[in-house]
Parts: structure tokens; sequence; C-alpha cells
């Protein structure tokens, strides 16, 4: 199971560094900024995860295979990017699925060091959206996990998945596949068809949402 979940994590980082590296580019950084985008978006939760459950010295920082592989997504992202931004799709699902990966594999590396079924749910919905709020902080704007069609909650119920199996004593494999299914097809719905949780009115109470949120 502890193979099973580096591949996922790993697997994970690749697909996160890709997505923040394609965002750098949009926003015309240039290498260096592209490639630091790309190592927060794929690594920040699960290095949050990691110290808060005392897995120390955290995985992105101690094992060489996590920055080789930011780097690597971060290079092939600026080279390549024209053909890159063409496929909007394969990168929204690669995207999801980063998520999924990051979700279950956070769940159960916290119940692997002990932590309880509903933290453990928590903090691998932290391992899956971390990465994402500290790209969107280093790029200055709200991040996309507070604003965007069920992405912290997608993340949350695959994590929740994988926690209630723990709890319930069943095989871990098959709930990790369960929760990662569950995670990255509440994703795709939303953004297929618009899903979202409500959205407060404003103070005027004239029943517009506010414009962050248009």
């Amino acid at each position: 199971m502890e193979t099973f979940v580096l591949v996922l994590d790993l697997v994970g980082t690749f697909v996160f560094a890709l997505s923040g590296a394609m965002l750098g580019v949009r926003r015309r950084l240039d290498l260096f900024g592209v490639l630091v985008l790309a190592f927060a978006a794929a690594t920040a939760g699960g290095m949050t995860r990691d110290v808060l459950i005392g897995a120390t010295p955290v995985a992105a920082l101690s094992d060489w295979r996590y920055p080789a592989i930011t780097l690597a997504a971060g290079v092939i992202t600026f080279v390549w990017a024209p053909m890159i931004e063409r496929l909007q799709q394969p990168v929204r699902m690669f995207d999801a699925m980063g998520l999924a990966l990051f979700a279950v594999a956070g769940t159960q590396k916290a119940l692997d060091f002990g932590v309880p079924p509903p933290m453990a749910a928590g903090l691998g919905m932290l391992t899956g959206i971390g990465g994402g709020i500290a790209r969107d902080v280093l790029l200055a704007q709200v991040p996309l996990v507070l604003r965007a069609e069920l992405y912290a909650v997608a993340a949350l119920a695959g994590a929740a998945v994988v926690a209630a199996g723990h709890w319930l004593h069943w095989p871990p494999m098959p709930c990790a596949i369960a929760g990662a299914l569950l995670c990255f097809g509440l994703r795709m719905m939303a953004l297929r068809f618009g899903w979202h949780l409500p959205i407060a009115l404003q103070s005027g109470g004239d029943g517009e949402p506010p414009d962050a949120m248009r």
C-alpha cells in the first residue's frame, strides 16, 4: 500500500505541476517564475500535510523525485506552451485527476501515521487544495479552490471515502480507487454543468453575486 500511495503522490505532483506551470505561462512569467509556480502548485498541499502529521523531513524536500518531476513539468510546459494551451479540456481533466490523486493519497498517508479518520479526511482535502491556494496567492488572486465549481468539496468527498473505508476496516486500495473516482467525477461534472455551492448575496440585498464571483 505504501508503494501505491507513493505512485499516486508522484503522478498527482506531475499533474498539478503542469497545471501550475501553465498558469504561469498565461501570466507571462519568465522560466524561473513558471518553475516556482509549478513547484508551489505541486507540493504546497503535501508539505503542509506532512508538517501537520509529523512526517518530517517532508517528502517534497527530502525525496529528489518530487523536485525532479516539478522541474520536468515546468520545462515541458514552458517549451511547448502553445501546444498545451490548445489542449484545454485535457488540461482540466489532468487538474481534476491531480486533485483526486492528492486527496486520496493525502488521506491514506495521514491514516498511516495514526491520524483519526475525520481529521485524516480533512488533511486529504488540504493535500488536494493546498497547492492551488499557494499558487493563486503567489499570483495575488482569490484562490480558485474557494470560488470554483465544487473543487474543495470534491476533494473532501474523495477523502471521506478513504477515511470511511479505514474506519469500517475495508481494503484500502479499493477505497482509494473509489474515492479518487468520486472526486474526479464530481469535479468533472461540476465543470461540465457549472455546479457550485450557494454564493452569499451582496450587502445591498439586490440578489446579485459579488463581482469577484462572477
